[in-house]
């Protein structure tokens, strides 16, 4: 699954992709395969290559490092969350308020 523009994202002055908090939580979880409601570092290694990105196995193991709290190597609901400055930092997406 390709992250292109859609109804549902916008292109910002400088070129990044623009959602809301709702919006990149829904579109993320396109990506949890199994359907368990948590994404793996598999899930997000994909993610990671869906924006275009390098490096998918080390920005996937580093986004779930720093989005998972308790430690059982997967982003819950609850730390979906924490995954918003990892987007903007390392899938080029900013996040808006609204």
């Amino acid at each position: 699954m390709a992250f292109k523009t859609t109804s549902m994202t916008h292109n910002s002055d400088d070129g990044r992709r623009e959602l809301t908090v709702k919006e990149f939580k829904r579109w993320l979880m396109k990506f949890d395969t199994d359907k368990d409601g948590r994404i793996s570092r598999k899930e997000l290694r994909q993610v990671v290559r869906a924006t275009g990105g390098w490096f998918s196995g080390w920005k996937g193991n580093a986004g779930i490092k720093s989005a998972d709290k308790n430690g059982n190597g997967f982003v819950d609901g609850c730390e979906i969350e924490n995954l918003v400055q990892f987007a903007q930092k390392e899938l080029g997406v900013r996040i808006i308020p609204y």
